[in-house]
């Protein structure tokens, strides 16, 4: 899992300002919550006091108060009132929290964890269509045991399509069944391929309505990702009909993940067809969750010794190595220790803020060492 980059925390419509959110990311909890303004904010979840869940407080004006102490942080993660010093008592200079970046895209709320400044951060996944004239776009969220490497690399792979997915191959049975040779794509944040397939028809009638798909058809379909948790899929069963998926995944732990599925069609659009397409959604997700909730191992492994590669593996192969790229840069994070520590000490996502002030009382989150990473990129090759 790695930091200096955007995560999805929540759907927008979920954050309110009558109670703050928890959430975990990245193996740590943070605390979301809207200000008497509407603006959102995301906070390291640990009280500075005596460790305290924040996000099992109460939202006061514009701040969140710890449910221990009554200690309240603005959005800014700074403390504005200590309760037992009385009126007008002045909070401790280090009584202030890690507060993150926040914006609201796509119906999303969408978190950067991590210190990088503004101009170097990487940009939030792009949706060129949404909100356009001809696209339609739903929402829907999946919580898996899922390593998110693992959820990527498989969104990645086209050979999959033939056997864990009925609509979109023919389960081995069509005797010249190959991948062609993927001609990867590179792009500033990710990598990505653009691909044919030979699909079956469609048996639901209303699904297949203006697709062609009443036979057996080729279609052509890619993945491309960006930073090391999103993907973006497009699938066109048409030449002028077109389904374009854009998946927000956010690691919580080292084997669990949420993704934020926002799905655009520019076919049988009326707001009618949003149910009969979100199930069709659920389905082929849940396909993919009936693999890979039952790898061995559950994670990706540090090295591709342990796995073979063929062609069709190439933009796995190319994603692995961007990884390392910014593993090389000090930005993945050390899970085990985080996960062996996680009784007796409090980590927190460095924040901006860090930058320009010293004192914190909450530990920064362990990194892998990066000293390592030429080594095992050597032996991953």
């Amino acid at each position: 899992m790695f930091i200096n980059f955007w995560y999805a925390a929540g759907r927008s419509e979920d954050i309110t300002n009558e109670a703050p959110t928890k959430v975990r990311m990245l193996g740590l909890d943070f605390v979301v919550f809207r200000d008497s303004s509407g603006q959102v904010h995301c906070l390291s979840d640990t009280c500075v006091h005596r460790g305290g869940s924040l996000g099992n407080g109460k939202i006061k004006g514009d701040c969140v108060q710890c449910p221990y102490h009554g200690w309240e942080f603005d959005g800014e993660g700074a403390c504005q009132k200590v309760p037992s010093l009385g009126p007008g008592g002045k909070p401790p200079a280090r009584a202030r929290t890690d507060a993150y970046p926040v914006e609201e895209k796509y119906g999303l709320v969408h978190v950067f964890l991590g210190d990088m400044a503004e101009a170097d951060r990487p940009p939030i996944m792009d949706i060129p269509e949404y909100g356009t004239e001809g696209w339609r776009a739903t929402i829907q969220q999946y919580d898996w045991v899922i390593d998110y490497q693992r959820s990527v690399e498989n969104a990645l792979d086209p050979a999959h399509n033939e056997f864990v997915h009925p609509t979109h191959g023919f389960s081995g049975a069509d005797p010249d069944y190959h991948v062609p040779p993927l001609n990867i794509d590179e792009t500033d944040w990710g990598t990505g391929f653009l691909v044919e397939y030979k699909a079956p028809p469609l048996a639901d009638d209303k699904m297949r309505e203006g697709t062609g798909r009443e036979k057996n058809a080729v279609v052509t379909a890619g993945t491309w990702t960006h930073g090391p948790t999103c993907n973006a899929t497009r699938i066109n069963p048409m030449p002028d009909k077109h389904i374009h998926q854009y998946s927000f995944k956010t690691p919580v732990d080292d084997t669990h993940s949420r993704s934020y599925l926002v799905n655009l069609r520019n076919f049988v659009i009326e707001p009618e067809n949003d149910a009969r397409m979100m199930t069709r959604n659920d389905v082929v997700a849940g396909q993919d969750g009936e693999i890979l909730e039952y790898m061995n191992p559950l994670v990706t492994p540090p090295t591709n010794t342990k796995e073979i590669f063929v062609p069709a593996d190439g933009a796995i192969a190319r994603y692995r190595e961007i990884l390392k790229g910014w593993e090389a840069k000090g930005w993945k994070i050390d899970i085990d220790k985080v996960e062996a520590d996680r009784k007796k000490v409090a980590y927190a996502i460095p924040s901006p803020a860090r930058r320009n002030a010293k004192g914190w009382v909450i530990d920064p989150v362990p990194m892998v060492d990066s000293s390592n990473v030429e080594s095992v990129k050597q032996a991953a090759e």
